[in-house]
């Protein structure tokens, strides 16, 4: 193996690794804001106390991977910075896919938990398929959290509709794990992946 293509190799690896970091920060960071914001439900704590929960879930976990995380960065933006060459309509289809379903919980609140989850999950696969069409990108790890979000939607309506269907906290609950799932899921990938 030429050593060019041994330096690009490695460097491919080095950013999936970071977006595995990244990737399993999101999840135990999610995770952990899930279980804390249900204990503050049911103990009927004011709304202020959501906002110190998720504020202090992601803190914590970006603080406990801090040099990992920290070395991680430049190849996060390096990724990230391809998307700038695609072509004006990928990055509306993009930015669609992305915001279009986060957008549409103002219309519809009472469908947010669901909504979230399509949200990550076609943006996500969107993301996938256009790096993979516009930069020769295979972020399998992006299409694991996209899929997985995908096929946790059915998943969490049946749950939340027999199962939770008189306690929407907890449903609401269920859907961010199946979220904080997708992302381990995907970490994991990306950290135990050879090329």
């Amino acid at each position: 193996m030429s050593r060019p293509y041994r330096v690009l190799e490695n460097s491919a690896l080095q950013t999936r690794r970071a977006f595995g970091v990244l990737f399993v920060a999101v999840s135990a960071a999610v995770g952990a804001g899930s279980v804390l914001s249900e204990l503050a439900a049911t103990n009927s704590m004011s709304a202020y106390w959501y906002a110190v929960i998720w504020g202090g879930s992601f803190g914590a976990v970006l603080a406990a991977a801090g040099p990992r995380f920290r070395k991680a960065i430049p190849a996060i933006r390096g990724r990230m910075k391809n998307s700038i060459k695609w072509s004006t309509s990928a990055k509306a289809i993009n930015g669609i896919s992305w915001a279009g379903p986060f957008a549409a919980i103002s219309a519809f609140p009472s469908l947010y938990q669901y909504l979230i989850l399509l949200g990550i999950g076609l943006g996500n696969l969107s993301t996938y398929i256009m790096m993979r069409k516009y930069s020769g990108q295979n972020n399998t790890e992006q299409l694991l959290v996209g899929a997985i979000s995908l096929v946790a939607l059915p998943v969490a309506f049946v749950i939340d509709s027999s199962l939770f269907a008189t306690h929407q906290d907890v449903a609401v609950m269920v859907s961010r794990i199946l979220i904080a799932i997708a992302y381990a899921v995907g970490g994991a990938y990306a950290l135990l992946s050879r090329r």
